[in-house]
C-alpha cells in the first residue's frame, strides 16, 4: 500500500501548484544521493522491469538512490512503478522536457540520471555515471556510439544521418566534443541543472541542456552506455504520434541550437561583413578606385556601406546574445571592458559628427549647383557616402551600448552565480 506524502515544494508555477503531487512507496529511500529522474508516458509494459534495473545499477554502484517517474500516462505506469518501490510524480501531460522542470523541487539527490522507462537505456549499468560524478564531474553524457547499439534498436535515419549530423553541427558551433549530443541517458548534478534553469518543455530540452553546459562551462565527460531496442508490443513514442514525429522533433532540437548558439550565428558572420563593408567603403572615400580590369566605383560604395550597416548590427546583437547566455561572467566582462559606457558613448557622438562633417561638402556642392549634385565619381559624393557610413554607426552604436549596459544588469540580478566563482 503506498501513502500520500504531503507536498511541502509543489510545481514550479505556483498557479499550476494543484495539478502535481508526490506518491511514495512505504519502502523509501530517507537520504538518496542520486535521483533517477524519468519522464513517463503509458508505459506500463516496462515502467517495472525498469524500476527493477535502477535498483540493481543503485546496488553495483553502490549508492543509495531514489527512483522517481514523472509520470502523465492514463494507463497502469504509475500504480506498478509505485508498487516496486518508485516515487511517482503525477503530473499533467505537457512535454518531456517540462517533466524535468516539474520534477526539480521533489528531487533530495545530490546528482541525477535521466532517461527513459521503456528499458532501451540499460540502467544496470550506473556505475560508469556513480565513479564520474565522484571523480568531480557536473555533466556526464551518456553515448551510444562509445557503447553498443543493440540492431534494430534505432532507426537508420536517426543512426546516420539525424544525430550525427546534429552532433557535428553543435560541436563546430560550440567547440565542444560531444559524440552522441541525443542521447536519452545522461547524469548532471542538481545544483548545475538548477543554475541551468531550462525552459524547454518538450524534445528539444536535451539539446538546450547540452548547450548550456557547454555555455556554463561545466566539467563534462562521457562514458558508453548500452542502447536496446523496444520490447516486443511496444510502440516508440514517435510511431505513436506518427510519420512526421521524427522530423518535427529534429526541427525543434535544430530551433534550439540557433537560438541558444545565437551569438555564434550573428556574431562572427557579422565580424566578417563590417570588415568586407570597411574595406569596400573607406578606400572609395577620395574616388573611384581601378584595380586591373576591376573598376570600383561610387556603387561599389554604396554595397560596402550596406554590409557595414548589416555585419555591425549583427555583431552588436552578437554580443547582447553572449552576455544573455553568458552563465560565468566572463562575456558581461570582456564586453564591457570593450565597451564602457561614457567613453563608447562619446565615440558614437564622435562618429555621428564625423558623418555629417563629411556630408557638409556634399550639401555645399549640391546647393551651390543650383539644388543638383554633379558627376557621380565627384570627391563630395564619395566623402558623404563615407560620412552616412560613419553617422550609421554612430547611431548603432549608441542603441548597442544602451542594450549592452541594460542586458547585463537585467542578466545578473537574476543569474545564480557559479559555486567558486567560476
Amino acid at each position: 500500500m503506498a501513502r500520500l506524502e504531503q507536498e511541502i515544494v509543489t510545481a514550479p508555477n505556483p498557479a499550476e501548484a494543484g495539478d502535481v503531487r508526490l506518491l511514495v512507496p512505504q519502502e523509501d529511500v530517507a537520504d538518496p544521493e542520486l535521483s533517477i529522474v524519468i519522464p513517463a508516458l503509458n508505459e506500463e509494459l516496462t515502467v517495472g522491469e525498469f524500476v527493477d534495473w535502477c535498483k540493481q545499477g543503485l546496488e553495483q554502484a553502490g549508492i543509495a538512490g531514489e527512483i522517481l517517474i514523472v509520470d502523465s500516462s492514463g494507463d497502469r505506469t504509475a500504480e506498478i512503478a509505485l508498487a516496486r518501490g518508485a516515487r511517482v510524480l503525477k503530473t499533467p501531460k505537457r512535454g518531456l522536457g517540462r517533466a524535468y522542470i516539474d520534477a526539480l523541487p521533489f528531487v533530495r539527490g545530490r546528482y541525477i540520471v535521466m532517461g527513459d522507462a521503456d528499458c532501451t537505456y540499460d540502467f544496470r549499468l550506473l556505475t560508469p555515471f556513480v565513479e564520474r560524478f565522484h571523480d568531480g564531474y557536473e555533466f556526464v553524457m551518456g553515448s551510444r556510439w562509445r557503447g553498443t547499439i543493440e540492431p534494430g534498436s534505432m532507426p537508420v535515419l536517426h543512426r546516420y544521418l539525424g544525430t550525427p549530423v546534429t552532433t557535428w553541427i553543435l560541436n563546430r558551433v560550440f567547440g565542444s566534443r560531444f559524440s552522441d549530443i541525443h542521447c536519452g541517458m545522461r547524469g548532471i548534478t542538481r545544483d548545475a541543472l538548477e543554475r541551468m534553469d531550462l525552459h524547454s518543455e518538450s524534445w528539444e530540452y536535451a539539446s538546450e541542456m547540452t548547450l548550456k553546459s557547454v555555455q556554463m562551462e561545466l566539467r563534462t565527460t562521457e562514458v558508453p552506455v548500452r542502447f536496446l531496442k523496444d520490447r516486443e508490443g511496444r510502440l516508440s513514442h514517435h510511431r505513436r504520434s506518427g510519420w512526421l514525429s521524427p522530423w518535427q522533433a529534429a526541427w525543434i532540437n535544430l530551433r534550439a541550437m540557433f537560438v541558444y548558439g545565437s551569438g555564434f550565428f550573428v556574431f562572427k558572420p557579422g565580424l566578417v561583413l563590417m570588415i568586407l563593408g570597411g574595406l569596400l567603403t573607406v578606400p572609395l572615400s577620395f574616388g573611384n578606385i581601378q584595380l586591373g580590369s576591376v573598376g570600383l566605383s561610387l556603387n561599389w560604395q554604396f554595397l560596402g556601406v550596406a554590409l557595414l550597416a548589416s555585419g555591425a548590427q549583427a555583431f552588436f546583437l552578437g554580443c547582447i546574445a553572449q552576455v544573455l547566455f553568458d552563465y560565468t561572467g566572463r562575456q558581461r566582462r570582456r564586453w564591457l571592458r570593450i565597451f564602457p559606457y561614457t567613453r563608447t558613448v562619446l565615440i558614437a557622438f564622435a562618429l555621428l559628427v564625423a558623418g555629417i562633417a563629411l556630408a557638409v561638402p556634399l550639401v555645399a556642392t549640391y546647393i551651390g549647383n543650383g539644388l543638383a549634385l554633379e558627376q557621380a565619381d565627384a570627391l563630395p559624393n564619395h566623402l558623404a557616402v563615407t560620412g552616412g557610413a560613419l553617422a550609421i554607426l554612430g547611431v548603432q552604436l549608441f542603441v548597442f551600448t544602451l542594450l549592452l549596459h541594460g542586458a547585463v544588469v537585467a542578466t545578473t540580478q537574476r543569474r545564480p552565480a557559479a559555486p567558486g566563482g567560476r
